[in-house]
């Protein structure tokens, strides 16, 4: 197990033969490394951290501390990381709170870049993307494929939906909508679906077409009156039912 001189592994950790830990390194107790892991130095984690296989942790990257919440009394909560993501220089994660269901979740496949932020009981999906200095508060969910770029905060609870594109410098407040472009002017607003992420995915054009018709309908209507219409459609198909399934669980409003 090729561990630097320099590094400190507490005994407990779980530490597997085919990963790497470069200098100056330290990992605590109640941390479980995957397969073939890369930390490459001045990485720290705490646990309880679980994270899976095929991972690079970049320098000065902490993970698994406890989480910023003035009301936390060292109470067991965790981190979890899933397998093939990226985590680049200063990122920060930390761990769950009891009373958000006590865990913080990475999915795979992700690109966490230098000086993101991922707080307490915050729920990441596969394939996401935050960009350098993206800063989530706590109980944030964001799904699959979403990209948030730049220097960009999200208020706590809030959902950042599939596929959707957030652009640099914009202060998230409310819900953003699957499959959609969102960026800050004047104020905080949605600027159509993000045709060229998806294309870029392999959606159809005829895919895309219908994502755009149900985007009409949501920009057009207040939400009550847009579900009613997204649910009468003859044509829905899977993309529809997620962003009817998005507006009815939406609890601080959507950005239009």
């Amino acid at each position: 197990m090729p561990i630097h001189s320099t590094a400190i592994v507490d005994p407990k950790a779980k530490v597997p033969a085919s990963c790497t830990v470069g200098p100056y390194c330290v990992i605590g107790p109640d941390v479980e490394l995957g397969e073939d892991c890369e930390l490459i130095s001045h990485v720290v984690i705490h646990g309880p951290t679980k994270i899976g296989k095929n991972n690079r942790i970049f320098p000065f990257s902490a993970l698994g501390l406890e989480p910023q919440d003035i009301t936390f009394k060292g109470q067991h909560v965790r981190l979890e990381i899933g397998d093939h993501n990226i985590i680049r220089e200063s990122v920060t994660i930390s761990r769950g709170t009891e009373k958000g269901g006590g865990i913080t979740r990475v999915g795979n496949h992700t690109f966490i870049m230098a000086y993101s932020h991922i707080g307490h009981d915050c729920q990441i999906g596969d394939y996401a993307m935050l960009v350098n200095g993206a800063t989530l508060a706590g109980h944030v969910i964001v799904e699959e494929y979403a990209v948030l770029a730049a220097l960009g905060p999200v208020h706590q609870f809030v959902r950042i939906g599939a596929h959707c594109y957030i652009g640099g410098g914009t202060t998230i407040t409310q819900d953003v909508l699957p499959f959609t472009k969102t960026a800050a002017k004047r104020e905080v607003a949605t600027f159509g679906i993000n045709a060229i992420g998806l294309e870029r995915r392999g959606f159809s054009k005829e895919r895309i077409d219908k994502i755009q018709r149900a985007y009409k309908i949501i920009k057009r209507n207040n939400t009550t009156q847009a579900l009613e219409q997204l649910k009468a459609e003859s044509d829905s198909n899977e993309d529809i039912a997620a962003l009817i399934k998005f507006l009815e669980k939406s609890e601080r409003g959507i950005i239009k």
